[in-house]
Formats: C-alpha cells, structure tokens, sequence
C-alpha cells in the first residue's frame, strides 16, 4: 500500500467518524444500543477508575481519606443534579424539542437564554457553599475529626470548579439529545472518568488524593469542549444573553419546579447514606459507593439509556396519537426488563468474582471484598426496578406531568430514609442495610409509578404487557441456575481462583453459560424483544444507514 493511499484512507477513516458523531439517530432502539456502547465504555473506564482508587487509598489506616473523596461530592454534586439535571430531563428538553419544530432561530435563542440563567443560579450557589463548606460538611458527615473535615472543605471547593464546568455542558447535550444526536454526550462521559484516571495516574504520586479531583476537574472540562463544536454546527451560538420574558422561560420554570423538587428528594437520600455510613467503620461509604457503581452500570446501560432516547419521541407523540403513544412506551418497557432481569441474576451470581476483578487490588484486603459483594447482591436485585423508574419518570415526562413523578418520589425517600435507619441502626445490617433499604424502596417506587401511569394512560395490565414479562422472568429464573451450578462446580473442583487469570476464565465461561441459555430460552419462548435487539445489531452491520434512517420504531408491529 502507498503512503498515498494510507493517507487517504486515514483520512476517509477520520472523515467517516465526524459523520458518526453528527448523525442524527431517530430510531429509539438504536439510539438506545449507541448510547449504551458509550456508557459501558464509560462504565469499564469507571471500574478502572475505581480500582485505581482503591490500589492508591484504601490501605489500612488510610481509607478514611477515600471516604472523604465520596463524601466531598455531596454537596456540590446537589447543586449540580438539582439545578442542572432537574432543568434538563424535565423541563428543558421538551420545551426545546417544541421549539425547534416551530422556529429554530427561537429555539437557540431560549437555550442561551436558559444556559445563561442557570450558571447566575450555580455561581451563586456555589459562592454561598465556597463560604459555608465547612458547617455543611459538619451537617452531612457529623462524626468527623478536624484532619477528615478540613481535607473535606478543600476538596469541595475544588469540586464546586468541575460542576461550573458540568453545568455548562449538560445543557450542551440536552441541545445535542433534542436534535436526536446521542453519541456525542454519551463519549463525553468517556472522557470525563478518562480524565480522573489521567488524575490518578499522573497526579496522585505528586499531590495525594487531590489527584483524582484534578483529574475530575479535567475531566469535566474536556466533557464540554467536546460537545460544542456538534451544538455550534447545529445552531447553537454561545451569547450572554438572558430574556426573561421568553414564555419558554416562564414553561420550564413551571415545569422544572417539581422535578427539581423530585432531585432535591434523591439528594437527601443520598446525603442520609453518607450520614450514616460515615458513622460507620473506617472504608464503608467507598465499600457503599464501589457497590453501587457497580449495580448502577446495568441500570444506566438499559434504564438510562432507552429512557433517554425515548423522550423525545415520546413527547412527540403525547400530542399526536396516544395509542402510538402506548405502543412506544410498552416497547421501550420490555427492552428494558428484557435486559434488566439477567443482568440482576448475572451479578447477583458473579457478585464476589466481578468485586474481586473489579477492586481486587493488593490493599483491598479479602473482609472487604465480601462485604462488597454482599452489598452488590442486595443491590442487584434493583436493577429491573431502577432501569424501568428512568423510563416511567421520562413518560410521565412526555406529557409535561412533573408533579406525579415528584409525589412519588416523596413516598420512595421517606421508605428508603425509614429503613435505612431501621436497618442500620436498630437491626445492625451495617451498610448492608443502606442496600436493602435502596432496594425495597426503588420496588415501591416503581410499583406506584406503574399504578399511576395505568391512571393516566390505561391498558398496562393486560396479557400484552405482562405476558412477555412472564417470560422473561421464567428465562431469567433458569439462566440463573446455569450461571450458578458452573460456577460451584469450578470453584471448588476445577479452577484455582486464587489466581487472577483463573478468576477471569470463571467468569468469562459462567458468563458465557448464562447468556447462552438466556438465548436459547428466548427463543423457545418466542420472546420477541429478542428479535428487535438482532434485528437493531444487525442493521449496525450497515451503520451509516442505520445512523441516516427514518423515523422508525422497533416493537412488536
């Protein structure tokens, strides 16, 4: 080959994947399977990140100081997913999605508008928690001594830095998610934890734990420079211009009030297990957060990611034809649990293995391991409920409703602060307790939510929904089985897992196994989301028509 010709088809290479990235993907299926190639590429650069963070800090007499990285993004964290994401997924998106249907050039103008609005809102914010860190460090974490609560102070303020960034880069995609590209925020994520490894790597030598929170500053910084050119390329120009009297502003207000209500709600949540885990042994609240990171990659990998590509469709619809309306949301439903399910059995299985190749460094001694994988149990046994409340939310969502979603949600904190205080404090399940409570509490959440959806829409109790679901779980049921008997089998009599490269051929053959039989069984049972997940990856063979096609809509039609 010439050197010509390599140039050339670099460059076409090159060419091709700028093309990718400003595609337009209309299909809720296949945006859905974009974004969750991007997320577990974010979720395995994640457990990277984790792993790392657990080689440098959780070392006998030092885990306190991982315990205080945790618990500094409390409360910046709050304002960020309060003001930000509140705005975003409620209120933002489906007043710009209207807008840019009548009038473009308007469409831009208020997301400036709202853009400008929300960073007075945060820089005031942020002073006030800049000034105030210490007694509301004091408030969250009330058993600290003065080294952990001055470290705390200090990284909260450098914190306060990576959120000023966030938040002008989450309205930067919720512009990109309302034009339907979903590729570009999703690889922004990648490089958002690239950044906190690049932290720890480089860093931490140098400067200790503020490694990973430059890193998050990095990262942070680079999740929005790589989003604007798309948004500039689409319409959007960057002015400080703030016009109040736009009656989109006036919308979003109204509608972002009870969702930012609603994340207010999940920040307490939060903010009581950091409370309580902190009182707890030395290293529980990273064993709580290494957990959850691990139970929450499914849930964004299948919730977040059908939830998020079907709102826009979802909205559009609401105002059309509600019977489409209907079909839409039951086919996103089942693609959800239809994933959902064996990725609870699979890591309710594989707990202590997957902890083990997760955070297996030398200084995460063998104790902590199991109490991890105890923790991830109990929390996997959530992931269906979790992954399906992203989608309720966003239905509910559809038809501008912010108010139900945000009693309900009400209901979930009280259960879930109520028993983790009965939990933890008087059955003294530990941190165990923390899990058990999120769990029974994202069940009773997601039962209501389903109740008041049926309230509103009708026709989600019939054989045409839980049918397939039967199904699915009975296939889940006997996956099951399939993962644990090889399992047992080769940790006792077969592989020695003392050794890394043996723990890896377990999982990988367990794994295989179970999604093998899960495979099988669906097509036994004639599960039809089976077809419309084949279907999706093997249109992915052609990519650039997939990425350029129609509105069309994968369900059971």
């Amino acid at each position: 080959m010439s050197i010509k010709t390599d140039f050339f088809r670099k460059l076409s290479f090159v060419k091709n994947g700028k093309i990718l990235f400003k595609r337009k993907q209309t299909n809720i299926l296949s945006a859905a399977i974009i974004l969750m190639v991007m997320i577990l590429a974010s979720g395995i650069l994640g457990l990277i990140r984790d792993r790392l963070l657990a080689a440098n800090f959780f070392i006998p007499g030092q885990q306190w100081q991982l315990d205080i990285y945790f618990a500094s993004f409390r409360i910046p964290d709050m304002i960020f997913q309060v003001l930000v994401l509140g705005t975003l997924s409620a209120a933002f998106i489906p007043v710009f999605s209207e807008y840019l249907v009548e009038d473009e050039k308007r469409a831009y103008s208020l997301a400036n508008s709202v853009l400008n609005l929300g960073m007075i809102i945060y820089f005031l914010l942020a002073g006030l928690v800049f000034v105030f860190a210490k007694p509301l460090s004091i408030l969250i974490t009330h058993s600290l001594s003065a080294e952990e609560l001055n470290l705390m102070v200090s990284l909260i303020r450098m914190l306060l830095i990576a959120q000023g960034f966030f938040v002008y880069s989450n309205f930067l995609t919720g512009i990109l998610q309302s034009n339907q590209r979903f590729l570009l925020p999703a690889f922004s994520s990648v490089l958002y934890n690239l950044g906190i490894i690049i932290g720890i790597i480089v860093l931490t030598p140098v400067v200790g734990i503020y490694g990973p929170i430059l890193g998050v500053v990095l990262g942070a910084l680079l999740h929005g420079l790589v989003q604007y050119p798309l948004a500039k390329n689409l319409g959007f120009n960057y002015s400080f211009k703030l016009d109040l009297k736009d009656k989109g502003i006036k919308k979003i207000a109204k509608l972002m009030v009870p969702r930012t209500l609603s994340f207010a709600l999940d920040q307490i949540s939060l903010s009581f297990a950091v409370f309580v885990a902190t009182s707890l042994a030395a290293g529980s609240l990273s064993i709580y957060n290494f957990a959850q990171h691990l139970s929450n990659l499914p849930i964004s990998l299948f919730g977040l990611t059908i939830g998020q590509a079907a709102l826009p469709t979802l909205a559009r619809e609401s105002k059309k034809d509600l019977n489409n309306f209907k079909e839409l949301f039951i086919s996103s439903f089942h693609q959800i649990f239809y994933l959902a399910l064996p990725a609870s059995i699979i890591l309710l299985v594989l707990r202590v293995p997957t902890v083990r190749l997760a955070f297996g460094a030398k200084n995460f001694p063998w104790e902590a391991t199991l109490l991890t994988g105890q923790v991830v149990g109990v929390l996997a046994l959530s992931i269906f409920s979790q992954g399906a409340i992203e989608l309720l939310v966003r239905t509910f969502y559809a038809f501008q409703d912010t108010v139900t979603p945000l009693i309900l949600k009400l209901v979930a904190v009280l259960v879930n602060v109520g028993l983790s205080f009965i939990f933890v404090f008087k059955f003294d399940f530990n941190i165990l307790g923390l899990a058990l409570a999120i769990t029974l509490a994202s069940l009773v959440h997601f039962v209501l939510l389903l109740l008041f959806l049926e309230k509103k829409i009708g026709s989600l109790f019939g054989a045409k929904v839980f049918l397939p679901l039967a199904k699915m779980i009975l296939a889940t049921f006997l996956s099951g089985l399939f993962l644990w008997w090889p399992m047992r089998i080769l940790d006792r009599y077969i592989l020695d897992t003392t050794k890394t490269i043996n723990l890896i051929f377990l999982t990988l053959i367990v794994l295989i196994s179970g999604i093998v039989v899960y495979f099988i069984l669906s097509l036994l049972l004639k599960i039809q989301q089976l077809k419309h997940y084949l279907l999706v990856l093997q249109r992915f063979g052609r990519w650039r028509q997939v990425l350029s096609q129609s509105e069309e809509i994968l369900d059971e039609r």
